[in-house]
Order: structure tokens, then sequence, then C-alpha cells
């Protein structure tokens, strides 16, 4: 039987809990639910207490003695971060097209090149389950020692039946192997695939009549998402794969005015979409539909800084109503990277969010981006016991300080997952 987790004296604790239900907007992105002196008990893998030190010593007086502790003073504990957009499994590499852009191409340059997805696409076909899984599991290694406990990963790179199923199965197994919670996503609609040149409604039709009905009958997927964009999916398009998906239950994601306004903004409005991801080149009507409508904006600086494009105008969406997510967008030839921490800091300096909102878009507002608010995204009795315990004493700090990777410790279901062992002259964990 393991011993329970009694995290204490953390200089900060930022629970993320607040009176608002659902994804949060406006000033309650700034609501972190701060305690000093903070306190946690951690027991069967769900959190059983939060409050002050002094709140968890009364009330576990009695059993104080069976606990494994660790003396957070000089450190902020915040949940568990959350990426609710990846393309995390996927085969081969892409750095030459690194290059290629500095050298002056656009992405769809390098995609109409035979370079960018489709490159992506060759060699995720050729390699095997256990390939990917392999390649799959070092990037999953490396969200958790960034603090990510939540990962949603899309399918995409097959844009065939059998690659697509593949990819997804590689999910469900690394779900049951890997400490990491993985939240499967269908992207058969990631682009066109070069044999459908010219025929794109054809592959839209064999995408609704043969791929979703199987996906849906073996379970691999809990959303359905599709490129809208101009050269890729049109909203008519897009809005098709999207309602036939909500008929198998998918939860329908779009990628959204990415590379130039196309509606897609509008369209996850209209649709219901629980999120809408990109968005840099996003429309005042589209924001503001998506303000009213409750769609979450899951925006990616990360990706933006890699093609040395604008970031998305997180400031205003927020100012205007809509609940911002911000994720790493994981994938090989946009944004190489598993780093939520940078992407906090790119939240703040290229999107202008404050560190408070930043903190709330990686965590509960990302949660919810993936229908995952009742487990993650806040540190609340009964939860997950997901969290993160960083080197640094508060969350302004953590945002401050970019570029760096904090993370100290982190726990998994209140299984410790990640140790980054005290160096000499470092601020020290009793129990480490």
């Amino acid at each position: 039987m393991t011993k329970p987790i009694w995290i204490k004296h953390a200089t900060q604790l930022a629970t993320l809990t607040s009176e608002r239900k659902g994804p949060r907007s406006k000033e309650g992105m700034s609501e972190l639910g701060l305690i000093e002196d903070g306190s946690i008990w951690m027991e069967s893998g769900l959190i059983q207490a939060v409050g002050t030190t002094k709140e968890l010593e009364k009330l576990y007086a009695d059993r104080m003695h069976e606990a494994e502790v660790f003396d957070a003073t000089g450190h902020l504990v915040t949940p568990g971060l959350v990426d609710p957009h990846t393309h995390v499994v996927y085969g081969g590499s892409r750095e030459r097209e690194f290059e290629m852009r500095l050298e002056g191409a656009t992405y769809m340059d390098i995609m109409n090149g035979g370079g960018g997805i489709h490159a992506t696409t060759r060699m995720t076909r050729e390699a095997s389950e256990e390939e990917l899984m392999e390649q799959t599991i070092r990037r999953l290694d490396s969200f958790l020692a960034h603090g990510v406990t939540t990962v949603e990963g899309k399918s995409g790179y097959g844009m065939n039946l059998e690659t697509e199923l593949k990819q997804l199965r590689v999910m469900k197994k690394l779900q049951e192997e890997h400490p990491i919670d993985l939240v499967p996503t269908f992207m058969g609609a990631h682009a066109v695939p070069k044999d459908y040149k010219g025929r794109e409604d054809e592959f839209v039709d064999h995408l609704i009549n043969d791929m979703l009905p199987i996906v849906a009958e073996e379970k691999l997927a809990e959303f359905n998402d599709v490129f809208c964009e101009k050269g890729v999916f049109t909203p008519e398009q897009s809005e098709r794969i999207l309602k036939a998906g909500k008929k198998y239950g998918l939860i329908p994601k779009i990628h959204a005015d990415e590379i130039e306004p196309y509606g897609g903004a509008e369209l996850a409005a209209k649709i219901g979409a629980i999120s809408a991801e990109h968005l840099l080149k996003a429309t005042e009507e589209g924001i503001q539909s998506m303000a009213k409508s409750g769609t979450i904006a899951c925006l990616l600086p990360a990706t933006a800084l890699y093609l040395r494009e604008d970031a998305a105008p997180g400031r205003r969406m927020v100012d205007e109503g809509v609940a911002v997510a911000i994720s790493t967008d994981c994938n090989p030839g946009s944004s190489p990277t598993t780093s939520m921490p940078l992407v906090m800091n790119l939240a703040c300096i290229s999107m202008r969010l404050t560190p408070a909102e930043a903190l709330t878009a990686a965590t509960y507002n990302a949660a919810c981006a993936i229908n995952r608010q009742e487990k993650t995204g806040s540190l609340e009795v009964g939860k997950q016991a997901d969290v993160v315990l960083w080197n640094v004493e508060n969350y302004q700090e953590l945002q401050y300080l970019f570029g760096v990777n904090h993370v100290k410790t982190v726990w998994k279901n209140g299984v410790q997952v990640v140790n980054d062992k005290v160096k000499s002259g470092s601020k020290s964990l009793t129990g480490l």
C-alpha cells in the first residue's frame, strides 16, 4: 500500500479554483485561487485536501506519521499543465525545412513542393506501430519533464484509413502504458492526400463514409478536427466533416484562420466546436461569435514564433470575452517543442496575456478545451493528483524567467514521475 503524500509550506499554492463554472474568460482568467503557506494531501491517486499548512496539520493530526512529506518552502505549486493541441504521434523528422524557412520558403511553398505534412505522412505511413510508440514515448517523457500531465493527440499524418487507425491505436496503447493522460482526436482532415488532388470532395466523402464509422466503432477518438484553410478544406467541406463526426458522438474541433481569414472562427461558433485552434488571422466577427458561443480559443504562440508570424490576438480575445487556452502544437514541421513553460512565457510576451491568464490558459482552460476539467486542471478535492512543484516562489516568477524549465517535481495520479535532483546551492526539498 502506497503512502499518502503531504506537500506542505508551499510559498505559493495556485489551486486554480474558482466559483465560475466552465471555461474562464475576462477577469475569470486571473483567478488563481492562491494560498500562501499552502498544503496538499494526496492519497489513492486523488487530491484529498487542499488548504493552508495549519489547516491540514489540524485535519490530519492523527495521520501525519503515515505520509511521505515534501517541504515546499520557497516553491510554487500548481496543477499539472495540460496541453490541449498536439500532433505528438508521427514518424520521422523535418529539420531541413527549418533551414528552408530561414531561406524564405513559406509553409505552403514547402507543402506544395512535397515537403511539409506530405513528408511526415510518408514517414508515418512507413513506420511500424512499435516505431511510432518508441518515438512518441520520448516526446511524452519530455512533456512530463516540463510539467505536463495531460496531452491531447491528433491523428492526421496518415490521410488513409490504415495509418489514421495506426496513429489512434498507438495513442490508445500509450494511454494504458504511459503515465501521461493522452486524449485522442481524429484528424483525417489534416490535408488532402496527393492522389486526391482535384478531387477534394471525393476525399471528404471517403473520410465521412469510410473512416469515421470505423474510428467511432473502435472508440479510438473523442474529438474530430479539420484544417479549415484556403487550399486545404473549405468552410463548407469542414462543416460537412464536423457534422458527420457529431453523428458518431465525436466532439468538433477546428484548425481555423491560421494563414488567412477564412471564416473558421465563425464556423467554430456555428457548429458548436469545443475549441478553435491557431486563429492568427481570425476576424473581429469571428472573435465575437466565439465569445457568444463559448468556443475556446486554443492559441499556439510557439508555432507563430517558429513560422515568424505575428501571434494570435490573445489580449483582444480575452478582453472580448473569449476563453483562451494555450498549447505547444507539438508537431514536426511548425512547432517541434514539448515545452509548455516556454509557451506560457510566449503567451505573455507575444500575445500580452498576464502571468495569471497564461497559467489559467495552460491548466484549467486547457483542460476545458479537451473536456477534462472534472478530472484535472485545478487542485481540488476529488480530482486527479496531478501536481507540479516549481523551483520558483510565485507564478509571476514562473513567467518572468522565460525560456527555462523550472520544474522540480511532478506527481501524476499521486505518483512521483519527475524528480529533478537538487544541486549544490539550490533550494532543497525534504523527501527528495
